[in-house]
């Protein structure tokens, strides 16, 4: 398979109302991917103190990290750039959070919005990032490109 063949099949999205969920459902998780990330930063010592209580290892650089996959994760997600990696790392995130925190604590973040994030993350790898993506625009510009070339 040659390079600009499997490029579009990692940035193939379906279109119809398959695409505008997917948009939607980027839109809307990347926003409190985004927010929950900002929160490592804005609310750090709290956040520490929580993973902490998780028996995680460096909990100080363990928020930080978390922070910033979350924080990037989640404007990838809304700007449609490298859409199914970010949701890969975050279907990551999603399930050490319910298996570490979820498993230690409970609660409606941790067993209900943690799944319910993994899912979109899940269905966002299947459908790709839908309309009015930065991945697809950049697509749609090398391939006039490459019309253009060949005269």
């Amino acid at each position: 398979m040659d390079l600009a063949r499997g490029k579009r099949l990692l940035l193939a999205t379906h279109a119809g109302g398959v695409g505008r969920a997917a948009l939607v459902s980027r839109l809307a998780t990347g926003a409190i991917f985004a927010a929950f990330g900002a929160s490592k930063f804005t609310n750090h010592a709290s956040e520490v103190h929580s993973f902490r209580t998780y028996g995680l290892p460096s909990p100080d650089a363990f928020v930080y990290f978390i922070g910033v996959i979350e924080t990037a994760g989640g404007v990838l997600l809304i700007i449609g750039q490298a859409m199914r990696l970010a949701a890969l790392v975050l279907s990551g995130d999603m399930v050490g959070a319910i298996a570490i925190a979820g498993v230690k604590e409970g609660g409606v973040l941790n067993l209900g919005l943690a799944p319910a994030l993994l899912a979109t993350m899940l269905f966002l790898l299947w459908a790709g990032s839908g309309p009015v993506a930065l991945d697809q625009r950049l697509l749609g510009n090398q391939d006039r490109e490459r019309v253009a070339a060949r005269g």
